[in-house]
């Protein structure tokens, strides 16, 4: 895009390792508020201009889903310990464990097992303390104009809806695969699926105003419990 002839605006994010190594330079730049809960601090560099964005919402989200995983984890290290295992066997549900609990998770403990088959395991309190900082925190990257952060934010949240339509429709509404062989029924299948789409994006503004936070995706698992059973009943 940078390279590109043509004036291509973009704002896209970043991986993770750039935060890091921009983090002493966004330290020195001051907090600017958007919105009630979100805040960002803006950096130029090399004609584009980097958009540290902390969420607050975003930020209890995170540490919820990091407390309830390491939990989890920290549950199945004890229950490891109590159990009589061979040395492979103690690794093979270690390695299984920390899977599970994810790679971000995992990081947090450190764990050890010497030649007799013991356990040991440790919470590591320095990456702990380093993650609880960047939760709810993600960087950007644009070459928009950094006078005007409101901006930035409601362009990052376009992209944020258009990611989560697609998710949508090839996800929740089963758009794809489509095994049609004949124009009109596909016409007819992306209809179907542009009109299920328009009912959960209704559904969707209802909760926001009814609950705030919940998405229509957990209605839809929650209603497909649901059974609907006939019970015959002799009368005679």
């Amino acid at each position: 895009l940078r390279q590109s002839d043509a004036k291509v605006s973009y704002l896209v994010g970043t991986p993770k390792g750039r935060l890091t190594k921009l983090e002493k330079e966004l330290a020195e730049k001051p907090w600017q508020q958007v919105r009630e809960h979100l805040r960002v601090k803006l950096l130029p560099q090399d004609g584009e201009v980097y958009v540290l964005a902390q969420s607050g919402a975003r930020t209890a989200k995170e540490r919820a889903m990091r407390r309830r995983k390491l939990k989890t984890l920290w549950q199945r290290l004890h229950e490891l310990q109590q159990q009589d295992l061979t040395r492979d066997q103690l690794l093979e549900k270690l390695g299984a464990a920390r899977d599970r609990a994810g790679r971000g998770v995992a990081g947090l403990v450190k764990t050890s097992v010497d030649a007799a088959g013991k356990l040991t395991c440790n919470l590591d309190r320095i990456k702990l303390r380093t993650v609880r900082q960047r939760e709810g925190r993600y960087l950007l990257r644009s070459n928009l104009s950094a006078d005007n952060p409101e901006l930035l934010w409601r362009c990052y949240m376009q992209l944020v809806f258009v990611e989560e339509a697609f998710r949508t429709l090839k996800g929740d509404l089963g758009l794809r695969p489509i095994y049609h062989h004949k124009a009109e029924r596909i016409e007819a299948h992306l209809f179907v699926a542009f009109l299920a789409y328009c009912l959960s994006i209704t559904l969707r503004q209802r909760l926001k105003a009814l609950a705030g936070g919940l998405m229509p995706r957990v209605v839809f698992e929650k209603l497909a419990t649901l059974q609907q059973v006939d019970v015959c009943v002799p009368t005679t």
